[in-house]
């Protein structure tokens, strides 16, 4: 199994410290979010790692790593930097936002399931937005489960109330989920074209990964939850950052 993280967005509002380098190259307790990360999957025997490179992607530059640009990154989101990667997706693959931090213990319990598609599903979620004004719930990637199933995620998908979790960012396709993420989505690309609306998305190059796990839920394909209870953060605004620096310890 490969990880592709994706690390071609902008991070404004992580400014100033993302004016002058890539936000997973921001630094968490002495160590870049990128580096955590890498550390997490390799931890879990996860060796070969890919990443999406766009805004100042010429400092990510780490030795040992496969590395693909998307030189559209100011006008596409993450599902289309994702797409970037395909050829690192052959076999199966972990996935990741770039502007997390999770302890390795999280990549274990991954790497351990068996299902064909598996979305880390946090619990305990609403802990992290108290008081966090400037990522508020209504940004919240927010998943409904039943019987451990995936039913819906996303921002606008599902009410706070009647959420069992937040979709952290993180999740592992199987070979067979991953050929039917890319038969979908390249269909998607040639009936609907790039400019039409996607989803929750203006247009399908703009869409999140969400919109197209969303749509496969919608044809009957089975997403399953990973279950945590906290051990992981999200670092998408200088509140996030410096928050993480007070509490995070792995």
């Amino acid at each position: 199994m490969h990880a592709i993280i994706v690390a071609a967005g902008m991070g404004r509002r992580l400014a100033p410290y993302t004016d002058d380098r890539p936000k997973c190259l921001v630094e968490v307790g002495g160590r870049t979010l990128l580096e955590r990360q890498i550390e997490a999957y390799r931890a879990a025997g996860v060796e070969e790692i890919a990443v999406v490179r766009g805004y100042r992607g010429h400092q990510i530059d780490r030795p040992g790593l496969r590395y693909f640009e998307n030189p559209d990154f100011r006008t596409n989101n993450i599902l289309a930097s994702l797409f970037c990667a395909e050829p690192a997706m052959e076999g199966g693959f972990f996935f990741s936002y770039s502007d997390i931090v999770f302890r390795r213990e999280v990549v274990a319990q991954l790497a351990a399931t068996e299902y064909e598609a598996t979305l880390v599903i946090d619990r305990r979620w609403a802990e992290a937005y108290r008081g966090r004004d400037l990522h508020p719930i209504t940004e919240a990637e927010l998943a409904r489960v039943e019987a451990g199933r995936v039913l819906a995620v996303g921002k606008r998908q599902v009410a706070p109330e009647e959420a069992h979790g937040e979709f952290i960012g993180l999740a592992r396709f199987s070979a067979g989920a991953t050929e039917r993420l890319r038969w979908e989505y390249r269909r998607l690309e040639r009936t609907l074209g790039k400019s039409a609306p996607f989803g929750d998305a203006a247009r399908l190059e703009s869409a999140y990964v969400t919109d197209l796990l969303n749509h496969l839920i919608g044809q009957g394909m089975r997403m399953d939850a990973c279950e945590i209870d906290g051990g992981w953060r999200e670092i998408d605004t200088t509140q996030d950052l410096e928050r993480a620096r007070e509490i995070v310890d792995w």
